[in-house]
């Protein structure tokens, strides 16, 4: 929805507020760890999946803002006009208009964000510390032994970590396809 505010409305400041969303990606994401470690502690959710899932559904990167915002923009103001007289309001064009025609572009960051959430160790090591409910990266380091070199465990757990990513490129390359040859507007 933020990609659409910042591509398709007009606004005051919407231009300064995205180079201010685009300026926080110089920011480290070390360096905003223990803000969030100290505000998901207070709020009781430290071992728990609360903090991991909620990042991953209302703290979108905003390189997904703008690789939304940038597709967005491509897609004619026409069809925005032409909703408009057929009585659809702003959020109606987003849910009618402009996310049907989107579907690659959000594939696409759908593929990211589970790419990056999925290969995520700094994250779940910090937040949990419970052994039942660590998450595959963190397992695959416990069979690091300084003392014995275990290999056979390391690749199998490996591979169980790398299958689904290789799984999702498989059924998501279509996206990545037509992503790169879309322009915003299909004949579909």
């Amino acid at each position: 929805m933020a990609a659409y505010a910042f591509a398709r409305l007009d606004w005051p400041g919407r231009d300064l507020l995205f180079i201010f969303v685009l300026s926080t990606l110089m920011i480290p994401g070390v360096v905003t760890l223990v803000p969030q470690f100290i505000l998901w502690n207070r709020l009781g959710f430290v071992d728990t999946i609360v903090p991991l899932v909620a990042q991953a559904v209302l703290g979108g990167s905003p390189i997904y803002v703008f690789l939304l915002r940038q597709f967005f923009r491509t897609i004619p103001r026409e069809m925005d006009e032409a909703a408009l007289l057929d009585g659809c309001s702003k959020l109606g064009i987003l849910w009618r208009v402009v996310l049907p025609l989107s579907k690659e572009a959000l594939g696409i960051v759908a593929i990211f964000s589970f790419l990056f959430h999925w290969n995520d160790f700094m994250g779940p090591l910090i937040y949990l510390f419970s052994e039942d409910k660590k998450t595959l990266a963190l397992g695959l380091r416990a069979f690091v032994d300084p003392f014995l070199a275990s290999y056979h465990l390391n690749m199998a757990g490996a591979m169980y970590l790398t299958l689904p990513m290789v799984i999702i490129f498989f059924f998501g390359q279509r996206y990545f396809l037509r992503g790169v040859v879309m322009t915003g507007i299909t004949g579909r």
